[in-house]
């Protein structure tokens, strides 16, 4: 068996994927009638549209498969990726790269057939594939490569849409709607591993006096400055999220309060000095509170919100009355 080798790009392209905010989302009719689509227009038992994690495959979409994710290094996504247009194995047996992957060595459902056609981002990171699967040899011609091609420009549409629904339009974090779609799946995750989260609500120090005194173009400014930092400064694991004018939210996973803390003081530090490196005509400074999930007696994700806003605002108007 021949392992797929990593992208050259392989670092963009994960960053690419995870911008789309998509993984590990429920599954949604969009993506899902493509595939249903595909398994009826080849007659093949099983369609996918596969993203391509650092270690693994997951299926936004499934149709004649049960799976919801597969390693990456028996997948035959991570070669297609590696291709520029349409993969087509008509016979794996013949294929040096297949003939003894545990995939096709598999009794019961072999993989014999495979044709899987990049999925990219606008900005051109080949993040998965919609693909097609047979458990017999068959062939794939000309007019069989265009009719996958165009369904997989539909699900690249899908893709685009799906990140449009969930980031925020200026700074380009998730937005809202994306964040209580993600944050409620992971502390589901964290309640069903027992794992510890805890979630923090961020607000802006002193906003209102950077539109009235520099203007709102400024003030844009300075949400994405804010923005920026958390992308630095947060894990990949971390949930991070504006949710409107100058509040954002992180829901951090695995990490109980005190370690939330040390992060979030970090966090203000890389801040400042972000500022300072920027030459801005302002300081950025947030008010904050953490609540922390307990797996044993689980909160929903409005009740965590909710709590850490409450922390938020006293601790503001504690800043208040000191000043």
């Amino acid at each position: 068996m021949k392992a797929p080798a990593l992208p050259a790009d392989e670092s963009y392209r994960l960053a690419q994927l995870r911008a789309l905010n998509i993984l590990h989302t429920p599954a949604e009719e969009r993506f899902d009638r493509l595939t249903r689509l595909a398994r009826r227009l080849f007659g093949v038992p099983v369609a996918l549209v596969s993203l391509l994690e650092e270690d693994h495959q997951w299926f936004k979409s499934t149709a004649g498969s049960s799976d919801i994710t597969a390693p990456r290094n028996t997948s035959f996504c991570g070669h297609a990726v590696l291709q520029d247009d349409v993969m087509v194995v008509e016979n794996a047996l013949d294929d040096e790269r297949f003939f003894d992957n545990p995939l096709v060595k598999n009794a019961e459902n072999p993989v014999r057939f495979y044709a899987g056609c990049p999925l990219r981002t606008p900005a051109g990171a080949k993040v998965g594939t919609l693909c097609i699967i047979d458990h017999h040899a068959r062939q794939f011609d000309a007019d069989d490569i265009h009719t996958l091609r165009d369904l997989a420009a539909m699900a690249e549409a899908e893709l685009v849409a799906f990140q449009t629904a969930t980031s925020d339009e200026l700074t380009q974090i998730t937005n809202r709607r994306g964040f209580m779609t993600l944050g409620q799946l992971a502390l589901n995750e964290c309640q069903l591993k027992q794992l510890p989260a805890s979630l923090t609500f961020l607000d802006l120090d002193r906003f209102k006096a950077i539109n009235d005194t520099l203007g709102h173009r400024e003030g844009d400014r300075a949400l994405m400055d804010f923005a920026n930092a958390m992308k630095v400064s947060f894990r990949h694991a971390d949930i991070f999220a504006r949710l409107g004018g100058d509040e954002f939210v992180v829901l951090f996973n695995g990490l109980q309060q005190a370690d939330a803390e040390g992060v979030l003081a970090r966090f203000d530090g890389f801040l400042q000095q972000q500022t300072q490196n920027l030459e801005r005509r302002y300081a950025l400074h947030f008010s904050s509170g953490i609540v922390e999930f307990d797996p044993d007696h689980p909160q929903s994700l409005e009740q965590l919100l909710e709590g850490s806003d409450e922390r938020m605002y006293a601790a503001k108007n504690g800043k208040k009355k000191l000043s």
